[in-house]
């Protein structure tokens, strides 16, 4: 008799589930487009150096006829058949003009940075970060570094978060968390600096992290164990419908501030909202609190249609369905015991590498996509929509081909695309996109795997302890993921060298692991060392077993077990 027992009772997955539910999903739609934003609200338009009077130096020459773009040729050099994007001439090169002029006659004159700044092309973005503060050549690093301090505020709310939800409740850090980031969010549209602008989004992140964790702690604690599969998929779909969401929005707004404002506004009404939902009835009892837990227990009942459930469920029954877990909770579990045995050391360390190379290489496709020269909307919306075959066709895997071979193909598989995307020519982008495609579906489906995989692996005990530790290398990944995108001043394919020799380190490690494919979950850490402990070690003893058998028989040759003589 448990805690799950009660939820039975009450109603199962009732009305007041599928409510719950609905309401922690729909936040899910923004959570992906806080962690992709940074692919419009810093996107690079198209610039070059700003010429101050360019009109009136063509007039003092008689030269007021021609267009602008024809003027520019006189005062900026082509690269690649393209102006310059950080150079200019010192001074006006006019005899480019003229019809029997040619690239070679002016790649000798010499040319400087733009001191005056930079003039930004508007058809793709209005405005952006980029344009906003001139985060090009040699300020562009700051571009990617803003997406770094952001995943940085991820990483360090989920530790912060994490934390303060155990001792204050999930409901709690949950209303909070939708008020920070509605909040911050707004004022992110505000910024009046570079400086500001990464104070605001490393809050963000933090409340970002805060959301995700309490909505889930929500979502598991008061659903039945047999729902847990169907809430957990569909959930999912919440975030990959909402990086489809993302393109629309970002498309019809095209300026940062206002987009900033379109993703963060709507929290105020989940904040709002959120006053209704119920606190976790588990935690309530294993912090002291039963008397609460049974109001939250009778609330549901009455709520699935069960208000006969409200009299029979009283204060001496949920504590004994709850014994087990209070007893069980009386044993502190640190992070220290997923490394102190072997096994669980292994495991560990084998996870922690598979987590934060998905992360990685999934934050490193999906955070630049201007690179395949595709439209970037339309490649957003592609993007998330590849998200939805590639987990179907992950759980199908998982049931058939079985946990480690499905992580290992999908970490194997994504950085093949990877690496073959270096060797296409710019100039074949359906290629390119294709192969950009197939790589997101990949880490997609390694995300999926991994989530199941690492919930079988760890025994009940410090399940979640292991979870949030692993997890964390995610975050980690997400943020050195824009963080690498730098390299490609040095040479353009380095990213992606580093993104697949990841994803191959990690699908090397995950056949380290242990298969959990209709296994039962391990319950304690000595389960999972009797269960998955070194094969040979056991080898050797059963060797030995054989042998001492062996030499007890060889000591009465010609006799039968009976003790009678052999016949010969």
């Amino acid at each position: 008799m448990g805690f799950s027992d009660l939820l039975n009772e009450v109603g199962g997955f009732g009305r007041f589930q599928l409510i719950h539910v609905t309401l922690l999903s729909i936040p899910g739609l923004l959570m992906a487009s806080q962690n992709l934003l940074n692919n419009f609200t810093a996107g690079i338009p198209g610039h070059f150096c700003k010429i101050p009077n360019i009109t009136s130096l063509a007039e003092a020459r008689n030269l007021s006829e021609l267009s602008r773009a024809d003027l520019l040729r006189a005062f900026i050099p082509l690269e690649d058949s393209k102006l310059s994007k950080c150079s200019r001439y010192a001074q006006a090169q006019w005899h480019l003009l003229s019809e029997n002029s040619s690239h070679y006659e002016a790649s000798s004159n010499e040319t400087e940075t733009c001191l005056d700044g930079w003039s930004y092309q508007k058809n793709e973005f209005i405005s952006t970060i980029v344009s906003e503060w001139d985060l090009v050549c040699k300020l562009r690093p700051l571009k990617q570094m803003s997406q770094t301090i952001y995943m940085g505020g991820v990483l360090t709310g989920a530790i912060i978060f994490g934390g303060l939800s155990d001792r204050f409740g999930r409901k709690a850090l949950l209303i909070w968390s939708y008020f920070q980031l509605a909040v911050l969010g707004c004022f992110t549209a505000l910024s009046p600096s570079y400086l500001a602008y990464c104070i605001f989004r490393f809050l963000t992140g933090m409340s970002v992290s805060g959301i995700i964790l309490n909505a889930v702690s929500l979502k598991v604690e008061w659903i039945p164990t047999k729902a847990r599969t169907l809430v957990g998929t569909i959930s999912s779909f919440f975030f990959t419908f909402g990086q489809m969401i993302l393109a629309g929005v970002a498309y019809s707004l095209k300026d940062w501030r206002k987009l900033h404002v379109a993703v963060c506004a709507p929290h105020f009404i989940f904040f709002i909202y959120s006053w209704w939902y119920s606190e976790s009835a588990r935690w309530l009892v294993l912090t002291g609190r039963s008397d609460e837990a049974l109001k939250q227990l009778h609330r549901v009942a009455k709520i699935n249609g069960r208000p006969e459930m409200a009299e029979k469920i009283t204060l001496e029954v949920l504590q004994a369905h709850m014994q087990k877990e209070v007893q069980s909770s009386k044993t502190m579990y640190t992070a220290y015991d997923l490394l102190r045995t072997s096994v669980m050391r292994k495991i560990s360390m084998c996870l922690m590498v598979v987590w934060f190379s998905t992360s990685f290489a999934y934050y490193g496709l999906a955070m630049d996509l201007q690179k395949f020269g595709v439209n970037i909307y339309l490649m957003q919306i592609i993007f998330g929509a590849v998200d939805f075959p590639a987990k179907l066709v992950a759980l199908v895997m998982l049931s058939f081909l079985g946990r480690r071979l499905t992580q290992a193909t999908c970490l194997l598989a994504s950085a093949s695309v990877i690496f073959a995307n270096i060797f296409v020519p710019k100039e074949m982008q359906i290629v390119r996109t294709t192969l950009a495609v197939l790589g997101k579906g990949f880490t997609s489906a390694s995300f999926t795997c991994v989530y199941l995989y690492t919930g079988e692996l760890y025994p009940t005990v410090i399940r979640q302890t292991g979870m949030g530790f692993v997890s964390t290398m995610a975050r980690v990944g997400s943020m050195a993921a824009p963080a690498v995108l730098i390299l490609d001043e040095v040479l353009p394919a380095l990213p992606s060298i580093v993104y697949g020799g990841s994803a191959v380190v990690a699908g090397i490690t995950a056949f380290l692991l242990p298969e959990t494919l209709s296994v039962p979950l391990p319950d304690t850490i000595e389960d999972v060392e009797e269960k998955w402990g070194n094969k040979s070690q056991r080898f050797k003893k059963q060797v030995q077993n054989e042998m001492v058998a062996f030499e007890a028989e060889e000591q009465t040759p010609g006799e039968h077990e009976d003790g009678k003589p052999a016949a010969l």
